[in-house]
């Protein structure tokens, strides 16, 4: 479990010295006697359904984004524990823009229900 990145999806293996990581600071911590090295073809081993798999860094797509495993979305955004809690949602417009309609429909068709 990283403490750098909250939701990783993903574990890395590190090209230089195979160790699985988080995150670059993960490597950092665990081998502290040399930098990370670069490379273009990546090894990723999904948390959620376990599989290990290649990907071409520079070949990289959109699609790439997924598992190919379980189709779970390994890119998204890091929260750290600096981020955390630091998420709002901005509402802007009058409230009818916010207000769920079908609410009203389910009370409508409930009372249609106990008519008959």
């Amino acid at each position: 479990m990283c403490k750098h990145v909250l939701n990783a999806q993903v574990s890395i293996r590190a090209p230089c010295c195979k160790i699985w990581i988080d995150c670059p600071d993960c490597h950092q911590e665990k081998a502290p006697d040399h930098p990370l090295a670069k490379t273009t073809e990546m090894v990723f081993a999904c948390k959620k359904c376990k599989k290990v798999f290649r990907k071409d860094m520079s070949l990289y797509e959109e699609a790439d984004e997924y598992c190919p495993g379980c189709d779970n979305h390994y890119v998204i955004e890091a929260k750290t524990p600096e981020s955390q809690g630091q998420f709002m949602i901005s509402l802007e417009g009058s409230a009818d823009m916010i207000r769920d309609h079908r609410e009203k429909q389910k009370n409508a068709i409930g009372a249609f229900q106990n008519v008959m």
